[in-house]
């Protein structure tokens, strides 16, 4: 499954610290680098990519969740916190977000936080 990462007959080069992800945002704040890197460390980008355009996705990139919900205010955050722990579908086609119970709420929080934060101007 290449969306898990199963990339077993591929040969890879050794990382470098100068060597720039692929699915990385441009530069950004301290809040948001830890968003980005609490993404990164779970299995979110299995289904969603941070920009529009990335690659095929699942779930739709957080550019376009940032858009939908640009103008929902506060309350949005805890409902997309409640919707990453619990998990559903119906808001962006029929595909299943998977639920993830065991992920912190002041990290989904701050994931949320980042991925908001990337409404376009």
């Amino acid at each position: 499954m290449a969306a898990c990462g199963n990339n077993a007959g591929e040969a890879k080069a050794p990382a470098s610290k100068d060597t720039a992800s692929s699915t990385a945002a441009p530069a950004a704040s301290t809040a948001d680098d830890k968003g980005l890197e609490l993404i990164g460390s779970n299995d979110c980008t299995a289904c969603h990519s941070i920009r529009v355009g990335q690659g095929p996705n699942t779930g739709p990139a957080y550019e376009d969740v940032a858009v939908k919900y640009a103008h929902a205010g506060d309350t949005i955050v805890n409902h997309l916190i409640k919707k990453i722990q619990t998990g559903g579908t119906g808001v962006w086609g029929s595909n299943i977000m998977t639920p993830h119970p065991g992920l912190k709420e002041d990290d989904i929080h701050t994931m949320v936080t980042y991925i908001l934060s990337l409404k376009k101007s």
